[in-house]
């Protein structure tokens, strides 16, 4: 059912921000009823979320729940979810309660401040996936840097300072080069118009530049080897919500960006450059690995494993198949569940012990069997075990990248193997073994709070592993028609070229 001309995309992208506003005259001293306003609104915006879900028509390929207004002259407020982004819109709202709860007790200090951040990241991360105008896109896009840069900065660890700084500058600088494609865009087409471009035959020699403009830009949010290197000092530095949201929502805006603008808008460039994008993805998938086998840091280790797992997703989409396009999509949607999941229990261990060194660990499920087997769930997913949400995506993509090139396909299995290795020996030393150090006797098992966020990601991790049908049945309308535009605009322009070689040696003579 398409619910045009209604305002529920809007209610739901700005209903956290609006909160946020009025919290602002709260009194600071007020840490217990800023915790609750900031739950019960990301709970209220979660259960809108789902109204959007139920009332989404996955026979209809194209964008839903449209609304329109004049904003800034040629430029438009128009919002729209299409089964490629709704799902990230539930996936984001969904999150957002789950870091309020995990950070109930841990954040002591500025609580009113931390849960304004928050709100305002929801309601930017979900513009992000709605937007349907190119400066609205970027608005979100950009103005999201904002708020995580304050929550690493303000809320983090030690060196938080510089891991802030270093995952603004990254991101930012290869924004400005998609800043100077959309004003190219705009200056071609006329338009800012996201469904009108879509349908844009841009020239191939502008292809190219476009493409590389995006990618500069998409390949940092992923983020791709070899521009990763922000990500595991702030994932390190980060406090434990912002790392659910940094690993959860942030790096699918990557991925989502290749989806919604490289492969439509570009598709010959995408072509051209996908033998690059596989080489990319092959070496971050078996380099990150064997760096994350070499890490003493929990968060360093599971941050290593994001940048892998996103291997995947970008091998994935520049298939340019059917299964394909779904896998990537299948696992950055559970990646986003199991990498947050992962990260809050990093979060419930380091609440208790105040380190991150998997040293410091050992012998956990002799106090802590709850916590030892939602963290054996978690792993499993992460090493794409059956029966668990990692297993379909990474299949699915591994499946179609065989098909487009053995090697590729080869080499990014290997990535499956050492996957196992470091996440079973990272729960080997932290969860196995005698229970010696002193601190650790006394350690507690999870508390019914972390019980409540925890339970949802292990019953979504199991759920979505014997049955994906709900995700792919969303997406398969929106991907098919997406692979078939690309196809026919990779041929049409192809055969343009092919018609130019050809015609004109023999029109010369004529001439």
């Amino acid at each position: 059912m398409n619910l045009a001309g209604n305002s529920l995309l809007s209610v739901v992208t700005f209903l956290p921000a609006t909160v946020a506003i009025f919290m602002c005259f709260l009194n600071s001293e007020a840490k217990q009823n800023a915790r609750w306003i900031a739950l019960w609104t990301t709970l209220f915006t979660f259960a809108l979320s789902l109204i959007i879900w139920i009332n989404f028509d996955p026979a209809n390929p194209d964008f839903q729940f449209v609304e329109e207004r004049a904003w800034l002259g040629p430029i438009k407020y128009k919002m729209g979810v299409d089964g490629i982004s709704m799902l990230f819109v539930v996936l984001t709202a969904f999150l957002m309660p789950l870091c309020i709860l995990a950070s109930w007790e841990s954040v002591e200090e500025r609580v009113k401040e931390y849960m304004i951040a928050f709100l305002v990241l929801e309601t930017l991360m979900i513009g992000v996936f709605c937007a349907l105008d190119l400066v609205l896109f970027y608005i979100f896009f950009e103005a999201g840097l904002i708020p995580m840069f304050i929550i690493i900065g303000v809320w983090g660890g030690a060196r938080r300072v510089y891991a802030s700084f270093k995952f603004f500058l990254y991101t930012l600088l290869g924004s400005v080069l998609m800043l100077l494609a959309m004003l190219a865009m705009y200056w071609y087409a006329g338009t800012t118009d996201i469904p009108t471009l879509l349908r844009t035959d841009f020239p191939v020699g502008m292809q190219w530049w476009l493409w590389l403009a995006f990618f500069a830009s998409f390949a940092v949010k992923m983020p791709m080897w070899p521009v990763h290197t922000w990500l595991p000092d702030a994932h390190v530095e980060a406090p434990t919500a912002g790392s659910v949201i940094l690993a959860g929502i942030l790096l699918k805006m990557g991925g989502y960006g290749f989806l919604r603008f490289s492969l439509p808008m570009f598709p010959v460039a995408s072509v051209d450059f996908a033998p690059l994008v596989f080489l990319l993805s092959v070496v971050a998938i078996v380099y990150t690995s064997l760096v994350a086998l070499a890490q003493e840091d929990v968060k360093k280790l599971i941050a290593y494993s994001s940048v892998a797992h996103m291997g995947f997703v970008t091998m994935g989409i520049f298939t340019f198949s059917q299964q394909g396009v779904d896998g990537a999509i299948f696992q950055m949607l559970s990646h986003g569940i199991v990498s947050a999941a992962l990260f809050l229990c990093v979060g419930v261990v380091y609440d208790r012990m105040h380190t991150r060194e998997i040293a410091a660990y050992g012998g956990l499920v002799n106090r802590m069997p709850i916590y030892a087997f939602c963290f054996m769930v978690f792993t499993m997913a992460n090493v794409g075990l059956p029966g668990t949400s990692g297993f379909v995506g990474e299949f699915l993509t591994l499946l179609s990248a065989f098909k487009a090139n053995t090697w590729v396909a080869f080499f990014a299995t290997t990535g499956v193997i050492l996957s196992a290795a470091y996440a079973l020996y990272l729960y080997r030393r932290m969860i196995f073994g005698v229970l010696e150090k002193p601190k650790l006797k006394a350690i507690a098992d999870m508390t019914p709070r972390e019980i409540v966020f925890m339970a949802p990601l292990v019953i979504l991790t199991i759920l979505f592993g014997f049955y994906p049908a709900p995700v792919l049945d969303v997406t398969a309308k929106s991907v098919n028609q997406l692979v078939e535009r690309h196809t026919t605009a990779v041929k049409k322009a192809r055969g343009e070229s092919a018609t130019r070689v050809v015609i004109s040696p023999a029109a010369a003579p004529t001439r």
